[in-house]
């Protein structure tokens, strides 16, 4: 049986693959469960772009503070050293290319790395890019984290993104409940699969031509197979 991986096991699949001494942005929704899920032999500065620099994991309960909150506006704690911020650094620190890798969420991404995420008239949403723009620009590398297909069962990835452009090209890496996917220039690359599925089981729930990553597949992830 072709499993599937929670939202929480491809969190968990992210969180290990970056790389020790990175700052990394957290994006609204999925990827900011990151923070859950971090390695304990590895420090990461864990950026959040309403000015925080080394958020960690969710409080226990009964522990939450609301004035220290993530991008999703929920609470989080801060490791020692972190620091606090205005927005507008934030946003220095962004467009000066200080952060090596930005994990965003998405509602489609196109074979070529375009980014489509921005809400139009989503219900409990301010319509908008937000900050995405600026870090699919400023960031060294954009990580999406997403479900492979809509709820209706349409593929997210695309040969092209059917909806308005946050960004053209900027994504690297694909994270989703399916599999990990690199955008290479000769096209998208499975570098790792859920358990009990296949390149062509996944081809057919996807919307653009797939190949396997010459250096993939060649062990079996735990956190891909949501073990």
């Amino acid at each position: 049986m072709n499993a599937k991986l929670s939202r929480q096991d491809i969190a968990r699949a992210a969180a290990g693959d970056i790389p020790d001494g990175s700052c990394v942005n957290l994006g609204i929704g999925l990827p900011t469960l990151i923070a859950d899920y971090v390695p304990a032999d590895r420090e990461l500065m864990l950026h959040s772009e309403q000015g925080l620099l080394g958020l960690g994991p969710a409080p226990a309960p009964g522990e939450e503070d609301y004035d220290v909150i993530n991008a999703g506006k929920f609470p989080v704690t801060l490791l020692p050293g972190a620091s606090v911020f205005s927005h507008s650094e934030s946003f220095l620190m962004i467009r000066g290319g200080h952060i090596q890798i930005a994990c965003l969420g998405a509602f489609q991404v196109a074979a070529n790395g375009d980014l489509a995420n921005w809400t139009v008239d989503a219900p409990g949403q301010i319509p908008g890019v937000g900050g995405a723009m600026d870090l699919a620009a400023g960031a060294e590398q954009v990580w999406v984290l997403m479900e492979h297909c809509t709820k209706h069962g349409e593929p997210r990835i695309l040969e092209r993104c059917a909806y308005p452009l946050t960004a053209p090209g900027c994504v690297d890496r694909i994270y989703t409940d399916l599999a990990v996917i690199d955008v290479t220039p000769s096209g998208l690359a499975v570098r790792r699969l859920a358990d009990g599925w296949t390149l062509d089981a996944l081809q057919a729930v996807t919307g653009a031509p797939l190949t396997l990553a010459l250096d993939g597949l060649a062990y079996r992830n735990s956190a891909i197979q949501g073990e």
